[in-house]
């Protein structure tokens, strides 16, 4: 641990924000997970950045700034030169006639007034502390476009390859981007940047470079680099300052070349509850009732990035306990789970989902998790665990909650099996938030409502008032910050146990299940523009009404 580390722990324990007994707990999860202690006392709640950052700014005796909340506009950190600005890793913050406050990690450092003094002469200089890291983000209003730092990488004849893939990661990082995308396009390759579920194109580069890149990729992936002609996929783990993550890599030929996707992962499940997934608070009670159960099958259905598999980990750190046998097979583990066991499927070294699985079973599970139902195999020995006195998660691929019966069927599981066995489907989806520093209501206007067919129109116009963003620096002007799950739920009560064994269709299965109380992610979603979370915009583009 750095001795920075060592005097944070000692400060937090002295302000009493964290016990010794609790310490010396985090301490030996910490050594047996390989987590560095201050990330892992974060990410598993035993604190959190702004505790941290209010205790040292106590320390120091000056007040504390949630940059990472309340950021500073580009024109403010720009009006103190980069090379003084990270000279004294600081940055201004607020200004009006009389004063300016700047923010740094180091707040006492009698070299901010002698050097700022003479770039503002009349105001009042007062300083703030704020986290390295989130002092460290707003520098990025200094950066080059990616294409200039490119050019300004060749022109130095630098190691090309890993520089500008360094610098990719790190503006991803920077704008909390969920994935990478290298699309090759003739004689140049574009970059997006997948941020809240929007793909935003970023810069282009040369494909000579991109061959560079894409072999380093390979390398750092362990995957063959003189295979152009099949997909591959492999792991990455990326380490640069104060940025360490995990990536899978994805790369498949396309006819210009090779396409790379980079999903960029948490290693730990983090502040993750399930108090903030969006659950309106009766779906809420539904999942507490059903991961209560000693067995059944729970089942997260919906298509890639819906984050199926965050609910379901959500889950199991909800019931995680010392006391029950938790274990997974996944692919890939995407976060760390204390107190699980987690298996990584294994292709290559014959571990795949049906023979992970039925290991598992072999070894006195409680609960067991299912990364993902992609054959008859695993679908059949999860039914049957679930059968056996286990409780079982698992996501699936599905349209919405109703049809996931009859996928399931599809696949050859017997009817009967289904009707024992399943407690409850789920549905869901992801919509961008409205960004909470920008938003505003408005009221419904014509203009707004031409936008949508007649029929979403006619529904939007009974709310006298919508809610939008303007755009700021916090959402990077784009009037979203972040994204919340809309959900669709199905219990399987006795009455559609009937339905699934009479061979019902999704149609009748989803009418009995809304007359129960069941209500469609076009509804949830709905809930969810009505009270100021995300646009009817977004509902419509993710959730619209069933035709």
């Amino acid at each position: 641990m750095s001795d920075e580390a060592e005097e944070i722990l000692d400060l937090l324990i002295k302000e009493k924000y964290i016990s010794e007994k609790e310490l010396k707990k985090a301490e030996k999860a910490a050594e047996k997970t390989q987590t560095p202690l201050l990330n892992y006392l974060i990410e598993n709640n035993y604190l959190n950045m702004d505790l941290i950052g209010q205790a040292i700014a106590e320390h120091f005796g000056v007040p504390y700034v949630d940059l990472n909340t309340n950021q500073p506009t580009a024109e403010q950190v720009l009006m103190i030169p980069e090379k003084i600005a990270k000279g004294l890793n600081a940055v201004l913050y607020s200004s009006n006639d009389e004063e300016i406050v700047i923010v740094s990690d180091h707040p006492l450092n009698p070299q901010i007034q002698a050097l700022l003094r003479p770039l503002f002469p009349n105001k009042n200089i007062k300083t703030a502390y704020s986290l390295n890291v989130d002092i460290g983000k707003a520098f990025s209003y200094y950066k080059l476009k990616l294409s200039s730092r490119f050019e300004n990488i060749i022109s130095l004849e630098k190691k090309v390859a890993p520089e500008m893939m360094a610098e990719v990661i790190k503006d991803a990082f920077d704008l909390n981007a969920s994935d990478i995308h290298f699309e090759p396009r003739g004689e140049e390759v574009f970059i997006r940047f997948r941020i809240d579920g929007i793909l935003h194109e970023v810069g282009q580069i040369s494909s000579q470079y991109y061959d560079n890149i894409i072999n380093y990729m390979k390398v750092l992936a362990s995957l063959r680099i003189d295979e152009h002609r099949a997909a591959q996929d492999g792991a990455i783990r990326f380490t640069n300052g104060d940025i360490n993550v995990d990536i899978r890599l994805s790369i498949v030929p396309v006819v210009a070349g090779e396409k790379s996707v980079l999903r960029i992962l948490s290693r730990h499940i983090g502040d993750l509850s399930i108090d903030n997934l969006g659950l309106s608070g009766e779906d809420q009670k539904i999942f507490e009732a059903a991961i209560a159960k000693p067995f059944g099958m729970i089942v997260v259905s919906g298509p890639t990035g819906s984050g199926k598999t965050t609910t379901l980990y959500t889950l199991v750190k909800k019931i995680s306990n010392p006391e029950i046998n938790i274990t997974s097979i996944e692919d890939p583990v995407e976060y760390m789970i204390d107190g699980a066991n987690q298996i990584q499927v294994n292709l290559a070294a014959g571990v795949t989902f049906a023979k992970g699985l039925r290991s598992i079973v072999r070894q006195d599970p409680d609960v067991i998790l299912v990364g993902e139902i992609r054959d008859r195999e695993t679908a059949e020995i999860s039914v049957n665990a679930a059968l056996t006195g286990h409780l079982l998660f698992s996501t699936f691929h599905a349209n919405n909650a109703a049809t996931t019966f009859l996928r399931l069927a599809d696949m050859g599981i017997e009817r009967y099996l289904l009707a024992s066995t399943l407690d409850l489907v789920v549905s869901q989806r992801l919509l961008r938030r409205i960004c909470e520093k920008c938003r505003y209501s408005l009221p419904v206007s014509e203009a707004y409502l031409s936008k949508f067919p007649a029929d979403f129109a006619g529904y939007i116009k009974k709310n006298p008032t919508i809610y939008q963003g303007k755009g700021c620096p916090s959402c990077k002007g784009t009037g979203y910050k972040g994204r919340i799950a809309a959900f669709e739920m199905i219990r399987v009560t006795p009455e559609i146990q009937g339905l699934i064994l009479s061979n019902a269709t999704s149609r009748e299965i989803w009418e009995t299940a809304k007359k129960q109380g069941s209500r469609s992610l076009f509804e949830d979603a709905s809930d969810k523009a009505k009270m100021g979370t995300t646009t009817f915009d977004e509902v419509f583009r993710v959730a619209p009404p069933a035709s």
